[in-house]
């Protein structure tokens, strides 16, 4: 499931996203956002631990992460998920806006940051696809 041989290959497949919230109904709604817009979830979990481990397993095309887990923070899972070659697109999401969410984005790695309230109106199925595609 998930797992492309080359990252950004999709072989006419949607691009895959793990999602990674706390809030069990959040991560519902995402997935089926997600999906209604053309992505294929692969998955979702609750914390930052199982957003890496996830990762590592599935090979996601793209995460979509919370900012604020219980365990550690988005920032720094993007960090660690974005740190070698071949890394999933990651977007950042929180109910609160970062003072400068661009900058905040580029800094770990992250494609973009969109506040939870602004995900509907966003088109995720281009965030989440290929550079370029």
């Amino acid at each position: 499931m998930g797992g492309r041989s080359a990252r950004g290959d999709t072989g006419g497949m949607p691009p895959t996203v793990l999602v990674v919230d706390d809030d069990a109904g959040f991560r519902r709604v995402a997935r089926r956002l997600l999906t209604r817009r053309g992505l294929l979830v692969i998955g979702d979990v609750d914390s930052g631990a199982a957003a890496v481990e996830a990762v590592r397993c599935h090979r996601p095309d793209g995460v979509l992460l919370d900012v604020n887990l219980p365990d550690r923070d988005g920032l720094s899972v993007t960090r660690e998920l974005t740190g070698g070659s071949g890394g999933p697109s990651i977007v950042l999401t929180s109910m609160d806006a970062l003072g400068d969410p661009e900058a905040t984005a580029a800094a770990c790695g992250a494609r973009a940051f969109v506040t939870k309230e602004r995900l509907v109106e966003t088109d995720l199925l281009l965030l989440f696809s290929p550079a370029g595609t």
